[in-house]
């Protein structure tokens, strides 16, 4: 019973969450300054032309009346059609010019439907590399507060910290790929294509979770319950694997979906470097050709995870320690 009001008010949150993102988005597209009517028809149109464009795609009306027609086709599951880019692929922007007042345009919902996977499979494929580099390091460093371990976890957090995202891939592209040839880096054919950049994120978000597992486990090893775990005769490895991990996993677990939130920023500038065919690379070409309707279904879409990830977190918390509240 917890549990279910735990979700519905989680669900209502999230749903006035991402109401509230779509208005801002909405809002901010349209009074900066800019007019995608322009981009699409060309720079030497006349303007008797961008105005007939503009007032059949309805960019001339009101900016409530605008917002309400877009939410109209929201509740209906509809996201729009792209400004710039039609069914058959490509972008008209700069080049041919496309109506997109036609039904031609590819509709926003398939685009981001045929990206997200990809984007899903480099933050998952991440997410493991980052477990895979921290956990080691993260539960040395806790067991031995006094010792080499935990300078080591130290030096490796602030190393990763300090290291600028961007000029690890290019170094990254230029050593493993360019010269050795091990890796492929640009575009995407296959699972290989993900190694390299799936590397990068995982070095922006492995620093706190080091950090995290580290203090953690210290202090949980300081507890009363493990003297007492002593004492009772139970072993070392039981202690620390039955017992002080699961406690010290309650925060990690909170700071998982924290850097998740993280995860989906990064890789928007990830997936450009790489040429990457996921989320982030349409937000970035979406963005330079003004293309609204994708923008803001990338927003109204990653609003939603982020929403998701929370729920599930706290959920999660949740099941592992019951005094958590939720």
């Amino acid at each position: 019973m917890l549990i279910l009001e735990f979700l519905v008010k989680r669900i209502a949150q999230g749903v006035l969450i991402v109401v509230l993102t779509s208005l801002i988005i909405f809002t901010l597209l349209r009074v900066v300054p800019g007019d995608p009517v322009r981009l699409i028809v060309g720079g030497m149109a006349p303007d008797n032309v961008v105005e007939e464009v503009a007032t059949k795609m309805g960019l001339r009306d009101p900016i409530v009346v605008q917002y309400a027609r877009y939410m109209a086709g929201l509740a209906r599951g509809d996201l729009g059609q792209s400004y710039i880019r039609p069914r058959s692929g490509g972008v008209s922007a700069g080049g041919q010019y496309v109506d997109p007042t036609k039904a031609e345009m590819a509709p926003v919902t398939s685009l981001i439907l045929e990206r997200l996977p990809l984007t899903l499979q480099l933050g998952g494929v991440a997410l493991v590399f980052a477990l895979l580099m921290s956990f080691p390091i993260g539960i040395a460093g806790g067991l031995h507060q006094n010792g080499w371990q935990n300078s080591l976890a130290f030096g490796v957090q602030s190393l990763f910290v300090s290291i600028p995202n961007f000029w690890l891939a290019i170094v990254l592209i230029l050593f493993l790929s360019v010269k050795l040839d091990w890796l492929p880096a640009l575009g995407y054919q296959g699972f290989s294509y993900v190694l390299l950049p799936a590397f990068v994120l995982a070095v922006e978000i492995s620093p706190f979770i080091i950090r995290t597992l580290t203090t953690a486990l210290g202090e949980v090893m300081q507890a009363p319950f493990i003297d007492e775990g002593r004492v009772r005769g139970l072993s070392r490895r039981r202690i620390v694997y039955s017992h002080a991990l699961r406690n010290a996993s309650v925060p990690l677990i909170n700071l998982l979906g924290i850097q998740l939130s993280t995860l989906i920023g990064g890789v928007l500038v990830i997936e450009y470097i790489f040429d990457y065919p996921g989320l982030g690379n349409l937000t970035v070409v979406s963005v330079l050709g003004r293309d609204f309707p994708v923008i803001q279904g990338i927003a109204i879409t990653t609003s939603a995870v982020f929403v998701f990830i929370n729920i599930l977190v706290d959920l999660v918390a949740y099941l592992v320690d019951p005094r958590v509240e939720i």
